[in-house]
């Protein structure tokens, strides 16, 4: 048992903030770091130290594993939180901040290297006996004839997809063998210049499927538990725009099947922290795709349901406590949605940074909202677009979608465009509403969307 007095974190945004509340609650204290671009954010006024780690840039800043490591040591910090993003799935990144002599909030940096390469995951899940979607037996080799016949053996459609990467770069989908190999070079190109990685691998591609991802806690002692899932189905070029738990349609026995599974494979491979195991899920069938070795964008949707503060569990687990909730305490109640909301125009999705003029949040009973924005802070045009998570709960899915609606008419965020309207669109379409939608749908709602 490690005792963890200061923690150094190391993100920004909504998700900073977070941890920074986790922390204040635990009576941990904290060390914020920014870029010069960031010097207004909430949390670093909030933060019990502050640290300036270089100028806008991520690369001379966020993902800067030295100035990081340098803002640890100069106040004293005793572990590093990273948050999502950035160097939150960096292996080398968790081995420095070991090796520094500090705690790192997350997983060991083997499992993050084996999790990481989606082709070593999908074999240790396999061998774990966890479902996975038919495909090539590790990364294509250069044999063009090799690659045909795997592609024949799949049966097309088939999915190339980067081995070291995600968020959508480096995945074409191939429907015959004439385009095959050309999709295959297309895909090494991306995956070389998006992850210095040119290894790609194939999956069966499935035609309409829905994105469900189990939460998991292990303690790497030999303790496990799953939260439940959620649906991650409504994606726009493959980023997540609404989120829930639980998944429509979803019946316990499923539940307790693949969370099982789940659970079992974080004992084979000594998980430790907060993880998710994400799924295709198509005609009742589960698919695994990866594994996310980190605290999600969407985990206040399994909180909500769950009543488990995934944040400081993982700080409890880093500092080498045995995880004392069993599954049996686990249960779902209710239903939780979370919207993210974004600086981008809602139609074009061109990100709209700038100054908040006017900010009301919106409130009333079973409303969250996770955001570090604030009426004339000024959104820089430098990361990521999101700038809050709203996120609602009621007795059941239909409860929480009214009460999502209502907050999403109450949200008032002027001098900068955002995708409020959008999401208000997601909560009265009929096909969202009777949970019928697929990964595919919200891109065919959009195109409608544009002819209108």
């Amino acid at each position: 048992m490690k005792e963890i007095k200061k923690i150094l974190i190391a993100n920004r945004g909504e998700i900073a903030l977070r941890i920074l509340r986790c922390c204040r609650e635990m009576g941990i204290k904290t060390v914020a770091v920014y870029s010069t671009a960031d010097r207004e954010l909430k949390h670093v006024a909030l933060a019990d130290e502050a640290v300036c780690i270089g100028p806008a840039p991520a690369t001379k800043s966020y993902l800067n594993m030295p100035a990081l490591i340098a803002a640890a040591e100069i106040t004293q910090a005793d572990a590093i939180h990273p948050g999502y993003g950035f160097l939150s799935e960096n292996a080398d990144f968790a081995e420095s901040v070991e090796k520094s002599g500090f705690i790192f909030i997350g997983p060991r940096p083997e499992t993050i290297r084996l999790m990481g390469s989606k082709t070593n995951a999908k074999a240790a899940m396999i061998a774990a006996g966890v479902p996975c979607v038919p495909g090539s037996e590790g990364v294509l080799p250069e044999d063009e004839k090799e690659c045909l016949a795997t592609a024949e053996r799949v049966g097309y459609p088939v999915l190339i997809k980067a081995a070291a990467g995600g968020g959508g770069r480096g995945m074409h989908v191939v429907r015959s063998p004439d385009e095959l190999i050309q999709k295959i070079q297309l895909a090494r190109t991306e995956a070389l210049n998006a992850f210095k990685d040119d290894s790609v691998f194939m999956e069966k591609f499935l035609q309409g499927p829905r994105h469900i991802e189990f939460q998991v806690l292990s303690d790497g002692q030999g303790n496990a538990i799953h939260l439940g899932e959620r649906d991650c189905s409504m994606q726009r070029r493959n980023q997540k725009v609404v989120e829930e738990s639980p998944a429509p349609g979803i019946t316990q026995k499923q539940r307790d099947e693949i969370g099982l599974l789940c659970v079992e494979a974080c004992k084979r491979i000594g998980y430790r922290g907060a993880g998710t195991f994400e799924f295709l899920y198509e005609k009742g069938q589960f698919y695994f795709i990866e594994m996310n070795t980190r605290i999600q964008v969407e985990h206040p949707v399994t909180e909500l349901v769950t009543g488990v503060d995934l944040i400081r569990e993982m700080i409890k687990i880093s500092a080498g406590r045995p995880l004392k909730k069993q599954q049996k305490h686990v249960r779902l109640r209710g239903h939780a949605i979370e919207c993210r909301i974004n600086a981008e125009n809602a139609r074009t999705f061109i990100p709209s940074p700038g100054e908040i003029k006017k900010y009301h949040a919106p409130g009333g009973p079973g409303v969250r909202l996770d955001s570090h924005v604030y009426t004339g802070y000024r959104v820089p045009p430098n990361y990521d677009s999101m700038i809050g998570k709203l996120i609602t709960w009621g007795s059941d899915r239909k409860s929480a979608i009214a009460r999502m609606r209502q907050a999403l008419a109450e949200m008032i965020i002027e001098g900068i465009q955002t995708n409020t309207t959008l999401q208000s669109r997601i909560m009265r379409d009929p096909v969202f509403r009777e949970g019928a939608h697929n990964i595919h749908y919200l891109e065919q709602m959009l195109a409608e969307w544009q002819t209108e």
